[in-house]
């Protein structure tokens, strides 16, 4: 039961909760309502800001199942992110000798010093073509979440 005095979730709130994100017909993608709850600063990129967003308003005690459409979730698939990759890009990013085959994630660095990673999708006489959507665009996808704390 809420009252006038009862927390809710704003833009920089700390809180503790459990969350799970599932497909559409419930296969658990992470969960932790089976361990301890999470606890994560509002607006530091701990949760995608998607997720995040639906949390906005939702009182201390609150255990909500949303069905999240992609563009709420993590967006939709950008065909521009599905891109080549020459081999010698690939080995500048790779250990020695690395080998991968179709549907490993590999990870690169960014101009900017960041790290990022994609899909390998295939690969022919060219390069490698490696997808580098966040493995859930283009899907909806169940969030449920069960605020245990706000601060």
């Amino acid at each position: 039961m809420t009252t006038p005095d009862t927390p809710v979730v704003t833009k920089d709130a700390y809180l503790t909760l459990h969350y799970r994100l599932a497909t559409l017909d419930g296969q658990d993608i992470i969960s932790t309502f089976n361990e301890s709850p999470a606890t994560l600063q509002m607006g530091t990129g701990q949760l995608a800001p998607e997720l995040e967003n639906t949390l906005l308003g939702f009182a201390e005690g609150s255990h909500v199942t949303q069905e999240l459409a992609p563009e709420k979730a993590f967006g939709p698939r950008n065909p521009e992110l599905v891109q080549r990759v020459s081999v010698e890009t690939l080995k500048a990013n790779s250990a020695f000798g690395e080998q991968y085959v179709i549907g490993d994630l590999v990870e690169f660095s960014a101009p900017s010093g960041g790290r990022f990673a994609g899909v390998l999708r295939s690969v022919d006489e060219q390069g490698y073509i490696f997808d580098f959507n966040h493995p859930l665009a283009g899907q909806s996808v169940l969030f449920e979440t069960k605020i245990i704390g706000i601060l």
